[in-house]
């Protein structure tokens, strides 16, 4: 199965000159830890958590009004195609030591996010099945 058929297609961005402020206010009004930088072409060119904004930016004594996403992103995310198998996401998922991966086109452009919460939920709905098929198997 592929990462197109299982990843979030609605996905919180951010632009690299917005200030920290207005990103942790997204990420409260859309109810995500995680925002995906975009540049102009919709490419994605870093990610910014919550947990980015509580140590680049709090716990180093900045201002959120005045600091600006660019400046505590991660830059250059690895980033999937819609049709690289879900085996091959979570291989670069587990040695990047990360959660979310985004998830592009042919053009490089931003289409969805693939987070180990869709992986999760692909496994045990396909459990859920299997424990159908034995319960029907059973004598």
């Amino acid at each position: 199965m592929s990462v197109g058929r299982i990843c979030a297609r609605e996905v919180t961005v951010a632009m690299p000159d917005e200030n920290v402020a207005v990103a942790a206010r997204r990420m409260l009004e859309q109810r995500v830890g995680t925002l995906v930088v975009l540049n102009d072409t919709k490419q994605p060119i870093g990610l910014v958590t919550d947990r980015d904004l509580v140590l680049r930016v709090l716990a180093a004594g900045n201002e959120p009004q005045t600091t600006l996403i660019r400046d505590v992103m991660t830059r250059d995310p690895q980033v999937v195609g819609e049709d690289t198998p879900i085996e091959s996401a979570l291989a670069l998922m587990r040695t990047g030591s990360f959660r979310r991966i985004p998830v592009v086109n042919r053009d490089g452009e931003l289409v969805g996010i693939l987070s180990l919460d869709d992986v999760l939920a692909l496994i045990a709905e396909e459990f859920t099945h299997i424990g159908a098929v034995l319960e029907q198997q059973e004598p």
